[in-house]
């Protein structure tokens, strides 16, 4: 049975001149539905260059990924830019929200991109940031909320457009542990709804949220197993 993501001895080379540096040197794969699973290895294992692969932000070197049923493997710009938005909801470190538009107005963006209808936009903007325990700061604009508040913000922007994944890259590299332990306590229930998340972190406690540690080194996958942690207590 194939997976959400199903990776091939996916392999990626930068070049510098005419000199090739191998990065990811052969990586199999498979993420099935509704797993949390979390991406660790140290500075320089190859993690971020997966996860730009896996959030088709860019294109192997070699081998063969599918994404629900796609092989993005091959694709060009345009019909990855398609597949994203359609498929990935992405969390990042910095949050990436627009300074002078409201909650509201950053969670809807991706629908403003997919041409939906002020009202519905609005609807499903409300609906969003209720789930994340939100709504009631949803005319805030991103100064005017505290670290955590803009992540959860993040957070409703990223499920708007119901995607079969969610990528979480270092999702609480800005934030103090009580805010951390709030935000990943959002992550086990966006899975525990039927989401798929792939979290990219280096934070041992971080990662024992997660149901799956996959962990990288020099470009391999060095181990793959179920984090017994939480089967023992389920956050």
């Amino acid at each position: 049975m194939q997976g959400i993501i199903h990776l091939e001895n996916i392999q990626k080379s930068y070049f510098m001149g005419t000199q090739a540096i191998p990065v990811l040197k052969g990586i199999d794969l498979d993420i099935f539905k509704n797993e949390y699973v979390a991406l660790m290895g140290p500075s320089g294992s190859g993690k971020s260059t997966l996860m730009n692969i896996l959030g088709c932000l860019d294109t192997p070197t070699g081998g063969k990924y599918v994404l629900n049923g796609h092989d993005v493997s091959k694709m060009i710009d345009d019909d990855l830019a398609a597949v994203r938005n359609r498929e990935i909801g992405f969390v990042f470190q910095q949050f990436n929200l627009l300074p002078r538009l409201t909650a509201a107005e950053n969670v809807a963006l991706p629908l403003v991109y997919a041409g939906v209808a002020k009202k519905e936009r609005t609807e499903r903007a409300m609906d969003v940031l209720q789930k994340v325990g939100l709504a009631e700061r949803s005319h805030h604009k991103p100064n005017e909320l505290s670290g955590g508040q803009c992540q959860r913000v993040a957070i409703a922007r990223a499920l708007i457009n119901n995607p079969s994944l969610i990528l979480a890259d270092e999702p609480t590299g800005n934030l103090d542990s009580r805010t951390s332990d709030e935000i990943m306590a959002i992550f086990g229930a966006i899975q525990s709804a039927g989401n798929t998340v792939v979290l990219v972190t280096h934070e041992e406690d971080i990662a024992m949220h997660a149901k799956r540690i996959v962990r990288l080194k020099d470009g391999v996958v060095e181990s793959d197993k179920m984090n017994a942690d939480t089967f023992a207590v389920q956050h």
